[in-house]
């Protein structure tokens, strides 16, 4: 396989920026020529070489004509620092059944369970540690006992379990390095090495600390979304441009491939009817989406669906998924003399858009409904929600800080075919979403620039959604989790006003770690109940952008999630003070207490966290709680909080 070195990265990732930017709000007519599926927009199933091949001709032509002019308009400092710069990504259910108390992920969805870094039952705790999958017995908590592992070696990681009663899963990635040969494939074709395999490894666990794997499933791409709910899984991947494979060899298999263990030892390109196009797209590649039944697995048929076309956010509720792709509008960059090709800002485009595809499922089957463009681009998967055959979302658009476009956010509401029925528009000027959450016909959201503003929802009419309340206090919050009917939980940060030396005008920094507690008793006047300032400036835990790092015991009360805490002036030098857990009684008549503060033990000069102790995720059986880290498991008392174990790995 050809090196490519950085400067022919960035190369690659200025046109690829471009072609994401450009071919989606260039329309051409019709694509190909092939069947056209139901839909809000026509997509079109393909149905031979020749119709993928026409496809990918086009989107190489349109390649070759605007790389130049990119690159023109892009200096290599600004292409190294685009290819360094990531893609952000980016409740209270689990599929498991379990006779005893024990916890679950924080799942956005009730029924549909969520791929996490660990998985456990009332016996055994299963969870990642680098390329690994450790087995701790925890039957005796004041024991723990390190019962086997699953070793993944080379070019796999595992990064995500989904634990059943009969089976442990393991979403893993395969990546593939240069100096892998050109392999043969269907009809004569060549195939460079897949862009990766994104893989479920099913484990038997009819010996809960000796796995057996009895079936491996996959599809090419890097791993995007991972669901079970009615004992299957869902799993969705993504490809980069395949215009690049057709420019090193003019035979290169265009086609994506799949892998299933009970068919070939090898994986196999995908059938031509298994492939469509989504409306309003020439980016040259793909999101898959893989579904497989648990319920008999020897029997169980793989299904692979293949669109060409970029996704991001994802949703899924027990019978339909929704995919986001960023539509960048060129429109509302046209310069006076209308070179709106020259004018994109593609580093800073500002003005995005969101298109929303919808496929309904039942078993395996997935089929595509439709889609719906909407004014703005989504935070996370929160900015999403289904409830009674409608589908609500929140949006940003513009730029907080454009003050000739200022930003605006809006809220739409659209049918179960993807008409859009309802809006909310114009809200929060100058101001973006920081958090969401929906709740039945309730939705509440938290924008910010200087202040935070929580809006209160009232969609109980998906025609006429209204504001019923609005609150504005410091800070922000980065999630939100309902408290009962009537109260959230907001987890972000305060902010203070600094005035640096050598300026007059003072500027917002973050301060400490913030949990607000609110009221929304009276939709019309919601209430900051409570708050609690954890550390100084620099303070943080992944809850603020992992909400599978919450634990919860609504019986308790309790919430609990890992912290680093560091101390400080705010704008100033901060020192690190420790890492570890807190777990918070958050009720609506006390308010929010910490319960307790485990933390690891501070070694003397010590001046930041040690990766391998830090707590990642918290979970309970009864009436132990369990801190979980890359190389250490350890027990504590849920009553007292009194340490009762602890293994090294």
């Amino acid at each position: 396989m050809k090196k490519w070195t950085m400067p022919l990265l960035a190369t690659a990732f200025v046109g690829v920026l471009i072609l994401s930017a450009y071919f989606i709000f260039t329309r051409e007519g019709d694509l190909v020529t092939g069947e056209t599926v139901r839909g809000y927009d026509e997509m079109t199933t393909v149905r031979a070489e020749s119709q993928l091949r026409e496809y990918f001709e086009r989107v190489r032509k349109l390649h070759d004509s605007m790389q130049s002019q990119a690159m023109e308009g892009a200096s290599g400092t600004e292409a190294e620092e685009a290819m360094s710069s990531g893609v952000e990504e980016s409740t209270d259910a689990s599929s498991d059944s379990k006779s005893a108390d024990v916890s679950s992920t924080n799942n956005q969805v009730e029924g549909v369970d969520e791929a996490d870094s660990v998985k456990l039952n009332e016996d055994f705790i299963y969870m990642i540690s680098e390329q690994n999958v450790m087995i701790v017995d925890i039957r005796n908590p004041d024991a723990l006992v390190n019962a086997g592992s699953i070793g993944f070696g080379g070019n796999r990681y595992p990064s995500n379990l989904f634990l059943t009663d009969d089976y442990l899963i393991v979403m893993n990635q395969n990546h593939m390095y240069e100096g892998v040969p050109i392999q043969p494939a269907a009809e004569g074709k060549v195939w460079m090495p897949y862009d990766g395999m994104t893989l479920a490894s099913i484990y038997s666990l009819e010996d809960p600390t000796n796995p057996k794997l009895v079936r491996e499933v996959g599809a090419e791409g890097y791993m995007g979304h991972a669901r079970l709910t009615n004992n299957t899984i869902y799993f969705t991947s993504s490809l980069y441009n395949r215009v690049w494979a057709l420019e090193e060899n003019e035979d290169i298999e265009l086609r994506p491939f799949q892998f299933d263990s009970e068919k070939s030892d090898e994986p196999t390109v995908l059938p031509y009817e298994e492939i469509t196009i989504l409306p309003d797209t020439l980016e040259g590649g793909y999101t898959l989406i893989s579904a497989i039944s648990l319920d008999d697995l020897s029997e169980a048929q793989l299904t692979t669906e293949g669109y060409l076309g970029s996704s991001e956010q994802f949703y899924m509720s027990q019978g339909s998924l929704y995919l986001t792709t960023t539509v960048y509008n060129a429109k509302a960059n046209d310069s006076e003399d209308g070179d709106s090709l020259m004018d994109l800002r593609i580093w800073n485009p500002g003005v995005r858009d969101t298109d929303i595809f919808k496929f309904d499922f039942e078993g395996t089957d997935v089929s595509y409904i439709g889609t719906h463009r909407v004014e703005g681009h989504l935070l996370n998967q929160f900015s999403m929600d289904e409830y009674d055959n409608h589908f609500r979302v929140v949006t940003t658009e513009g730029d907080a800080w454009n003050e000739e476009r200022p930003s605006e956010n809006h809220l739409f509401i659209l049918d179960d075919q993807m008409n859009r029925v309802g809006e909310l528009t114009g809200l929060a000027k100058t101001e973006r979403i920081y958090s969401a959450r929906f709740m039945g016909d309730k939705a509440y959201m938290v924008t910010f620039k200087e202040t935070d503003p929580l809006f209160v929802f009232d969609l109980s009419d998906p025609k006429d959604p209204r504001v019923l309340g609005e609150l504005k206090i410091p800070g922000f919050s980065n999630y939100l989790h309902p408290v009962g009917e009537n109260h959230l939980l907001g987890i972000g940060y305060e902010t203070e006003m600094v005035t640096f030396p050598g300026t007059k005008e003072p500027s917002l920094v973050t301060a400490g770690m913030k949990l607000s507690l609110f009221d929304v008793t009276d939709l019309s006047n919601p209430i900051e109940q409570d708050v609690e300032i954890i550390g100084g400036p620099g303070t943080y835990s992944p809850v603020q952008y992992d909400h599978k790092a919450l634990m919860i015991h609504q019986e308790r009360g309790y919430y609990g999630f890992p912290v680093t805490i560091y101390e400080g002036a705010a704008g100033g030098n901060v020192k690190f003070k420790g890492d570890g857990a807190h777990i918070y009684s958050v009720t609506p008549e006390q308010g929010i207490q910490l319960k307790a503060a485990l933390m690891n033990d501070l070694v003397p000069g010590q001046e930041y966290e040690e990766w391998n102790q830090m707590i990642h995720r918290l979970a309970y059986v009864e009436d132990t709680l369990y801190t979980l880290a890359n190389r250490r498991v350890e027990s504590y008392d849920f009553n007292s909080f009194a340490k009762k174990a602890s293994l090294d790995f």
